[in-house]
C-alpha cells in the first residue's frame, strides 16, 4: 500500500508549573523559599528517514502529542521535562500548514528534523523570585502551554533522475539493471504502482539516484487516471530520462510517445518540461526498432539518445556514465524555480488515492 498524502494533528506538552515551597527542617527556623522550576513540555518533531517509504504510519495515526513537563518540587527540585515525540516520515516529505497552505518544512535529506510543535516552557519556582526586598516570595510562575496545529504532509520523490515513459516501456527493468532496486516487473502495463528510487553506484565511488515513475497515459496533465498523483513526483528531479519502447508496443509509435510525454509535462508544469533530458531507446531487439531509431535520430539530432536492451542489461555501465556526466554538467537550479516547485501545494482534486499491490 502506497500513501503519499496525509493530514495530521500535532500537540506539544505544556510546561510544568513552578512550585511555591519553603524549607522546613528541624532546628532551622528560617529556612526560606525552596520551590523548584517546572519542567519543559515535550515537542513533536518530524524526522526524515529512508526507513519509511510511505505515509501509511501517520495516515492511520493522525494525532501525535508529547507529554507535558512535571511541576517543580520542594528543595529546589526541577520537574522532569516531557519526552519529545519523534514522528518518522520518508525523505522528500514536504510539510504544509493545513489552513494557510504555507510551506513549513522540506525534509529532503536523511536525518533532517523539524519541530512541528514546540513544547511549553516550565515556570519558575518561588526560589527564583527571591530579592533583597522580597525574601519570602509566595508566588511562582505557571508553565506556558504547548502548541497545536494541523499539518498536510506530501511526499514528492527526491531523485536526481526521473525515468519517464508510457506503461510497459521498460522503466522498471532499466532501474533494476542500473541499481539494486527491485521494482515489480511483468509482461503487462501498470506493474509499477508507485515511485521507486534506486541508488546507482559508479566504480569511482560516485553515486546518484534514479526514480522509476509509474507509467503516464494521455490526459495525465488533466488528472486522467492518476495523472497528478504521478506527475508531481517528477517535480523535484534534476534530469528527465525518457524511456521509449522502440518496438512499438500495441502498435504505438515511439516518436509519437515522446511527443505526447513532452506535451503532458508541458501542460502540467512548464518548468518541469524544460528540464534537461536524455532519451533511452529501449527494446532494440524487437522488430522495427532499428527503423524507429533512425527516425528518432533524424527528429532529435541534438538530443542524447542511447539505444539499449534493458532486459539483457546491455551497456549498463555506459548508461550510468551518460546519466552521471549529464548530471555533473548541469548548472545549479535557479532559486526562483526551486522555490516555485517547493511552494506549490496542490490540493487533491478527489479523495486520497490509496494504491494497493495485490502481492502484499
Amino acid at each position: 500500500m502506497y500513501i503519499d498524502r496525509a493530514t495530521i494533528h500535532v500537540a506539544s506538552g505544556a510546561g510544568g508549573n513552578g512550585a511555591i515551597s519553603f524549607r522546613r527542617e528541624k532546628y532551622i527556623p528560617k529556612g526560606g523559599p525552596d520551590g523548584g522550576d517546572g519542567g519543559n513540555g515535550g515537542s513533536v518533531i518530524l524526522q526524515a528517514t529512508r526507513g519509511e517509504l510511505t505515509l501509511i504510519a501517520v495516515k492511520y495515526q493522525p494525532n501525535w502529542s508529547a507529554p507535558k513537563g512535571e511541576n517543580g518540587g520542594h528543595r529546589g527540585s526541577t520537574g522532569a521535562c516531557g519526552k519529545d515525540t519523534i514522528v518518522q516520515v520518508p525523505v522528500g516529505t514536504m510539510v504544509f500548514d493545513s489552513h494557510s497552505d504555507e510551506l513549513l518544512a522540506d525534509l529532503d535529506t536523511e536525518g533532517k528534523t523539524w519541530v512541528a510543535a514546540k513544547g511549553g516552557k516550565g515556570g519558575k519556582g518561588n526560589l527564583k523570585f527571591v530579592s533583597s526586598t522580597n525574601q519570602a516570595p509566595r508566588c511562582a510562575q505557571p508553565g506556558t502551554p504547548g502548541e497545536e496545529r494541523d499539518l498536510d504532509l506530501e511526499i514528492k520523490t527526491l531523485s536526481d533522475v526521473a525515468l519517464v515513459g508510457y506503461p510497459n516501456a521498460g522503466k522498471s527493468t532499466l532501474l533494476r539493471s542500473l541499481s539494486r532496486a527491485r521494482p515489480k516487473v511483468a509482461a503487462y502495463p501498470f506493474t509499477t504502482l508507485h515511485p521507486v528510487v534506486g541508488i546507482v553506484e559508479l566504480p569511482n565511488y560516485e553515486r546518484f539516484t534514479v526514480a522509476d515513475i509509474p507509467g503516464l497515459i494521455d490526459g495525465a496533465s488533466d488528472n486522467v487516471g492518476l495523472g497528478h498523483d504521478f506527475l508531481r513526483h517528477i517535480e523535484r528531479c534534476r534530469l528527465l530520462c525518457f524511456v521509449l519502447d522502440m518496438g512499438g508496443y500495441d502498435g504505438r509509435d515511439p516518436l509519437q510517445d515522446l511527443a505526447s510525454l513532452r506535451d503532458e509535462l508541458l501542460k502540467y508544469d512548464e518548468d518541469v518540461a524544460k528540464r534537461p533530458f536524455v532519451i533511452i531507446a529501449n527494446k532494440m531487439d524487437l522488430d522495427g526498432a532499428e527503423e524507429n531509431l533512425e527516425r528518432l535520430r533524424k527528429q532529435e539530432p541534438a538530443s542524447a539518445i542511447f539505444p539499449t536492451i534493458a532486459e539483457l542489461e546491455e551497456d549498463v555501465d555506459a548508461i550510468k556514465n551518460l546519466l552521471f556526466e549529464t548530471l555533473r554538467k548541469l548548472p545549479p537550479e535557479p532559486p526562483e524555480v526551486r522555490g516555485k516547485i517547493l511552494a506549490k501545494h496542490r490540493k487533491p482534486q478527489r479523495p486520497d488515492v490509496i494504491i494497493e499491490d495485490d502481492e502484499e
